[in-house]
């Protein structure tokens, strides 16, 4: 039986695994967590008391059906589930895994990648210090373990995550002092009507949720700096609208910037990739159905920042073109339909991407001083005295001045660095290229990659 293998087991997986299955195959389902439902319906641990009505809102009925879906596929015993499991590596139809057993392998002859997203950051001075977050970080550890990172929370950045997360721990009492959005009030408005126009009911409870947040939440600011001492951050430094410097105390701050497509396996994978405008970074090429390659497919925000039912609509569509390249019977009326609404989902992804726009300009004026590349320590005027002797190619400055080298292998400052460098060459961001993904695409133990099967 042709084995399929599926990175990922949030909504886009699930709904992958499920349709496969339904049509008599077995996929293998492998993710980093230790249950199934990926980020935005993570679930805790079994004995976690918190009601389902509380982790995810209004979010819960959705959320529950798509536990239950995988629950049951794993009680029927049609998936080979693979949890707490993480792929660094891909080559010739074998997947290398990082998890309990050492040197663990995975081989498949079709691979969907359901990766996700992961929180897009932007540096601030003072981002390196203990005690500032991302936003996605806030959140896993709200709805994992219950716990608010902090006593007196800033959140500061752009998109509706930010307004989520500081909802969900308004909710759970904790003490968020700010919420600082960097996009101007009067482009939330235009990329809002675009919003709205595709799905208006997603648009009223983003806007209840930013009710709730009151005179916490402040539009169009520019964030000057992050006061640090010892034991973490002590304030925020920030200006409003009009100009006026703020200053908020706190000892915590949680950042980020919408999120970015996580495409490093994709990459490896052997999938072509084009410069977004509309997302600002490099994103895979696929067909409509999620095609990228042969025996490639790509579903979910790992492909294109739709959210949560986008996902499920998106892993649906690329199991059923799998099923099609085997010639196994599929629903053609079934994809018609999903591909139709998936068209709706990127039109409203489309209006939050130009509500919400990545800070360009802020990053671009960033001090010589500021830490850009947090895991190697280096700083934007490193980088800016780099770019004269490396030329204009992202992974020449890579080379020489160690931005991207680090343990995220430049998932947090790649996109800082490429705007530093297009801002220093006077080229876009589309010529500047883009940092190649190497194995492993995660930190790992070398004991993890050696196994009986390497040679001597």
């Amino acid at each position: 039986m042709t084995r399929v293998l599926i990175v990922g087991a949030g909504p886009a997986g699930i709904r992958a695994a499920a349709e496969l299955a339904g049509a008599g195959l077995r996929p293998v389902v492998v993710d980093e967590g230790a249950r199934a439902g990926g980020q935005i319906y993570r679930r805790p641990p079994e004995m976690f008391s918190r009601p389902a009505k509380v982790l995810y809102g209004s979010e819960a009925g959705k959320a529950g059906a798509l536990h239950g879906l995988f629950d049951a596929l794993l009680a029927e015993d049609r998936v080979d589930y693979l949890p707490n499991r993480t792929v660094v590596g891909l080559s010739d139809g074998v997947a290398h895994l990082v998890g309990p057993e050492i040197g663990e392998r995975c081989t498949f002859d079709r691979l969907i990648l359901a990766t996700g997203a992961m929180d897009r950051v932007a540096p601030v001075p003072g981002w390196q210090a203990a005690g500032v977050y991302t936003l996605g970080a806030a959140q896993i550890a709200l709805k994992a373990q219950g716990v608010a990172l902090g006593r007196r929370i800033v959140l500061a950045g752009s998109g509706p995550l930010l307004t989520l997360v500081a909802a969900q721990l308004l909710k759970a009492g904790a003490d968020v002092a700010a919420v600082l959005d960097t996009a101007p009030l009067a482009t939330q408005m235009r990329g809002g009507l675009k919003m709205a126009l595709a799905r208006p009911g997603v648009t009223a409870r983003g806007l209840m949720l930013r009710a709730r947040l009151g005179r916490r939440f402040r539009a169009g600011v520019s964030l000057e700096r992050i006061e640090t001492g010892p034991s973490g951050p002590k304030a925020l430094h920030w200006y409003d609208a009009a100009g006026r410097s703020h200053t908020t105390t706190c000892d915590t701050v949680a950042l980020g910037w919408h999120l970015r497509a996580e495409t490093a396996l994709a990459d490896l994978a052997g999938s072509a990739f084009d410069w977004s405008e509309t997302w600002a970074q490099w994103l895979p090429r696929t067909d409509v159905e999620g095609r990228a390659a042969d025996g490639l497919y790509l579903a979910g925000d790992g492909l294109r920042i739709l959210g949560a039912d986008g996902a499920e609509l998106a892993g649906r569509v690329a199991a059923r073109a799998c099923l099609a390249d085997l010639g196994l019977s599929t629903d053609p009326a079934a994809q018609s339909r999903d591909l139709k609404r998936l068209r709706k989902m990127r039109r409203f992804a489309e209006g939050v991407a130009s509500a919400f726009p990545w800070p360009a300009q802020m990053v671009r004026d960033l001090p010589d001083e500021t830490v850009l590349c947090r895991c190697e320590g280096v700083t934007a005027g490193e980088l800016r005295d780099t770019v004269p002797l490396s030329g204009p190619d992202a992974n020449r400055v890579k080379s020489l001045g160690r931005v991207g080298m680090g343990r995220c292998q430049g998932r947090y400052c790649q996109l800082a660095a490429a705007e530093l460098i297009s801002e220093t060459t006077r080229l876009s961001s589309a010529e500047v290229g883009r940092l190649r993904a190497q194995p492993p695409v995660r930190p790992a133990p070398v004991a993890a990659l050696v196994s009986d099967h390497d040679e001597d």
